[in-house]
């Protein structure tokens, strides 16, 4: 793009843009226990093929192995956690609008601390309470055609920011690097025995509000198109002059 005057020189622009006011990131772990006959019946696994509500995967996809020391056999089954809505759909964590994350404390009359820097200097910082929620469900398969889906199970936390978050600040909030890990362990007589399930996100915290700005600076236009112009057809070479009486 080339940058041109359109009067010929500098002018002192007001433009409106989000002004970030803080901004840090955190690591968030949630953890979600499913444990004996309530586990089983709080996750209604549905098994597929011939459908089998209120399934125990380890019995219907025959984890019973009968030689574990400990009576429990967690590494048989292939175990994934997926990110889903309400309904089961999976969605993207990463994604604008794949979980929720908000601030629940009232922005009109945030709390405010006073913290001492490490340079000596005091500053005034107020308090922010940051909800994410979201739901996973569990599938489990036996690698030979059996699979087995819980019902959509919802996790949340709550965290607590001192943030600058002056009145007119709002929460921006961006959750990256998103991981979900489930175990599913079955007892030594092929029943279910627990299910845990381990969830880690990075998030951006970012607290910002519309400023209107002055700044000195050129308009720019655009550049001029380059004319594309078709090339000459070419012409074949000449052939060496091979006819008889030529020569």
């Amino acid at each position: 793009m080339k940058v041109n005057p359109i009067r010929g020189g500098q002018e002192t622009l007001c433009i409106k843009v989000p002004k970030v006011y803080d901004w840090v990131t955190r690591q968030a772990d949630i953890h979600r226990s499913f444990n004996g006959l309530i586990g089983l019946d709080e996750l209604n696994f549905e098994c597929k093929d011939g459908y089998i509500p209120d399934a125990d995967p380890c019995l219907i996809l025959d984890c019973h192995k009968g030689d574990s020391k400990l009576g429990i056999d967690c590494h048989t089954l292939n175990v994934e956690c997926i990110i889903t809505d309400a309904a089961g759909k999976p969605v993207d964590p990463e994604a604008p609008g794949g979980l929720i994350c908000k601030e629940i404390t009232d922005p009109r009359n945030r709390e405010s601390f006073e913290f001492t820097l490490p340079t000596g200097d005091t500053v005034t910082l107020q308090k922010v309470k940051v909800l994410k929620k979201g739901f996973f469900i569990i599938k489990v398969s036996n690698g030979k055609g059996g699979v087995c889906y819980s019902d959509p199970q919802p996790f949340a936390t709550v965290e607590k920011f001192f943030l600058c978050a002056p009145t007119g600040t709002k929460l921006q909030c961006e959750i990256t690097d998103f991981q979900c890990e489930a175990v599913l362990c079955c007892n030594d007589d092929g029943t279910f025995n627990q299910v845990e399930v381990a969830i880690s996100m990075c998030q951006n915290i970012q607290m910002e509000a519309l400023v209107k700005l002055e700044i000195t600076a050129d308009f720019c236009q655009p550049r001029q198109e380059i004319p594309f112009e078709c090339p000459p057809l070419p012409v074949p070479p000449q052939c060496p002059d091979v006819f008889p009486g030529n020569t």
